[in-house]
């Protein structure tokens, strides 16, 4: 299996890893926990080493299953989870928080459910409006200090806050959604993590499915399956958007690969610090998702790719209105940070000075 290293702390991991929130949230009808957990040693098994889950995907069964995968291996995978939700013990999703006293309550509860002493990636979930960010990678570095976590990241974060949290303690890993049809991190996110030496990991790298072209024009999604309520997932942008799919297929054809595996290796020809995290519930398809490192794209297939993307003008928002709301400035598209400090609020002390406002720019 090949490896790649995120961040300047050498946080060496394999180049595909494998998301696990859609075994019990989000996409598709929940698995059980047998057949999860046989999905993620068969990952182990592949040399996958590098797994990502989160509180709130169950809300807490994906950290559960998780740990009960991996214990027979812990000291040969790394494990990413996430806080940054307040959530009630009976599952009661409330709201967005980060405060530093909640985080070390989350840690402790992810390290029980995960069965570890340690978590090796620790991401904000999303940027909490109320607090600042430098009271968070506060407390992130004091768990680091006290061992519970070894390495800090960001989720859908922008530029901005990004450096804010960086300059508190090192960002090992940013985890934003990038994929062929979703580009919001190449203005700002990127360029800021390959300046600071910060790994990026692209999180829904298929499309939530789409760009595998296993969902057809006419797909049903149901109702309370997540994609259901984003503007890309109606039928008509379904119908509007295949172009690209038949875009990837044509590429795949060249390489003999599917259009799931051109959609991974184009990622992972953006750069040697960017590893995707492609969710899946099935083990034929995490087969063929491994199956993109074997596939090595030449400069006119990326290009090919990246002018067809141009072209088609994907069709509907990546996801809804209310959900944006709670992407950071610079982590999405027609915002910038640059100038400005971000969704974060600045610390008591540097509020009281005038800053500039947030930039905006259109794409």
């Amino acid at each position: 299996m090949e490896k790649r290293i995120l961040g300047t702390s050498q946080l060496e991991v394999s180049a595909l890893g494998l998301g696990c929130m859609n075994f019990y949230w989000a996409y598709g009808q929940r698995k059980s926990t047998q057949d999860a957990i046989r999905v993620i040693r068969a990952a182990v098994d592949r040399g996958v080493t590098f797994f990502d889950t989160a509180e709130i995907y169950g809300p807490f069964l994906s950290e559960e299953t998780v740990g009960e995968a991996l214990a027979p291996f812990r000291d040969q995978v790394v494990i990413a989870t996430k806080f940054g939700f307040d959530i009630t013990p009976e599952g009661q999703i409330r709201g967005l928080t980060s405060r530093p006293e909640h985080i070390k309550q989350v840690v402790d509860a992810s390290l029980r459910r995960l069965k570890t002493d340690r978590i090796d990636l620790l991401y904000q979930h999303r940027i909490d409006p109320q607090v600042p960010i430098e009271e968070v990678a506060g407390a992130v570095k004091d768990l680091i200090q006290e061992g519970k976590v070894l390495h800090f990241g960001l989720s859908e974060a922008g530029g901005a806050t990004i450096r804010r949290a960086h300059a508190v303690q090192p960002v090992t890993a940013v985890q934003n959604e990038y994929s062929v049809w979703t580009r919001d991190p190449e203005h700002e996110v990127l360029p800021t993590c390959e300046e600071l030496g910060i790994g990026f990991v692209p999180w829904s790298p298929l499309g939530m499915g789409y760009l595998t072209g296993q969902v057809g024009p006419a797909a049903n999604v149901a109702a309370g399956d997540l994609r259901s309520m984003f503007p890309r997932f109606t039928p008509d942008a379904l119908q509007a958007n295949r172009g690209l799919v038949d875009l990837l297929a044509r590429v795949g054809q060249r390489n003999g690969a599917s259009p799931a595996q051109v959609a991974l290796a184009w990622l992972l020809a953006r750069g040697p610090w960017i590893v995707p995290i492609p969710g899946t519930t099935r083990l034929d398809h995490l087969d063929e998702d491994l199956g993109a490192l074997g596939v090595t794209l030449s400069a006119d297939d990326v290009r090919a790719i990246d002018e067809g993307f141009a072209a088609i003008k994907v069709q509907g928002a990546r996801t809804t209105e209310q959900l944006l709301a709670s992407t950071d400035i610079g982590a999405k598209l027609g915002t910038s940070s640059v100038g400005g400090h971000g969704l974060s609020p600045l610390p008591a002390s540097a509020a009281r000075r005038p800053t500039p406002m947030p930039g905006r720019r259109s794409n």
